[in-house]
């Protein structure tokens, strides 16, 4: 069994869950579903016996109090902290300039939820034993509904090991599709979600970054070289890593690599990206309605609606597809067609 090494991405504002997610503590770091916070659930799906080596978690000043608050003293976890946000290109060659060359690692956003954790490790260790032949593997995410908002993956050839297809060439990335061509992608059955989970071997992402965007990669590897640590904090220079320009991984590496693969994977995920995904992500009663809250809620002939209040009480009587979010002194209420723009108001901006 190949040793995966986690490493989770924590960065970002959260500001489309505002006002429950904010700049000073965004989504990851809170209890969306269930008891642990979403950040907690990503290390807690790589464990030791399931072949996963410590994690590596990279993330930004901002956020390093929140990181180590939650994480727990058995998941010995290394600590990245990157000087500035650069972007994903230059966050996961962080890792990989602290990374032996022949280790695997396994990209995570730390926000992410995954309601079947087991296939989640099964897909990882296929994703693994491709990235171990030089593969620069996505996960391929089951794509259930005609969504926008994700860009897409399609397949191409299967990719066998002993006469076990462990996964396919990637056959091309799409951006995210208009309503019309997301539906047309559905029916086809041949594309999948990209939620921006991957699987490299770290001297494959390392030539990938220096052939495609060697910027980048000069500006992170002397980051890293120069840089210093503070017990289980490495602190990479922060002039030199200033100097990387900002750019995603999917545009600087996987849309130009050669050797582009995916694991198909059906494993429940959302990435929990607006107010919309987290309430068809959480349980609803029988007319769709949704409740999370410390004080008392009260739904009269109401349908589709989701209330998360931490503490006042909420009445709502006669909606149907509406969204309202009390925290502290801020009120939130918006149509689920709306949820996408929440981001764009003044309160989530002007933090």
């Amino acid at each position: 069994m190949t040793e995966i090494v986690p490493v989770i991405l924590c960065g970002g504002s959260g500001t489309r869950l505002w006002p429950r997610s904010r700049a000073s503590k965004p989504k990851p770091f809170l209890p969306l579903i269930g008891s642990q916070t979403l950040f907690e659930q990503a290390v807690a799906r790589c464990p030791a016996s399931a072949g996963f080596a410590r994690p590596m978690i990279v993330t930004g000043h901002l956020h390093l109090e929140h990181v180590e608050a939650q994480l727990k003293v058995a998941d010995k976890a290394r600590i990245v902290v990157e000087p500035a946000a650069r972007n994903t290109a230059a966050a996961i060659a962080l890792a990989a300039y602290s990374l032996s060359e022949d280790a695997i690692m396994l990209v995570c956003p730390s926000d992410h939820h995954i309601g079947r954790p087991e296939a989640f490790v099964q897909a990882a260790h296929s994703a693994a034993a491709l990235a171990a032949e030089g593969w620069m593997v996505s996960f391929g995410i089951e794509a259930t509904s005609p969504e926008t908002g994700f860009g897409y993956l399609k397949r191409g050839d299967a990719i066998e090991q002993d006469g076990v297809i462990l996964g396919y060439r990637t056959a091309q990335f799409v951006e995210k599709p208009d309503l019309e061509r997301a539906g047309a992608f559905l029916a086809d059955g041949g594309y999948s979600w990209n939620g921006g989970i991957f699987a490299f071997r770290v001297r494959d992402y390392r030539e990938e970054l220096e052939r495609h965007r060697p910027q980048i990669a000069r500006a992170v590897r002397a980051a890293v070289a120069n840089g210093t640590y503070d017990g289980v904090r490495f602190h990479p220079d922060r002039d030199l890593f200033a100097s990387a320009p900002s750019d995603s991984v999917d545009y600087a590496v996987m849309e130009n690599t050669t050797r582009a693969a995916m694991v198909p994977v059906a494993m429940q995920w959302s990435d929990i990206g607006n107010w919309r995904a987290l309430h068809e992500a959480l349980e609803h009663d029988e007319a769709g309605n949704t409740k999370r809250a410390m004080g008392e809620v009260e739904l009269v002939d109401c349908r589709n609606v989701f209330v998360d209040s931490d503490g006042p009480r909420v009445s709502v009587i006669g909606l149907e597809d509406v969204v309202v979010v009390v925290d502290g002194n801020d009120i939130m209420v918006t149509s689920v067609a709306g949820t996408q723009k929440v981001g764009a108001l003044a309160g989530a901006k002007n933090q």
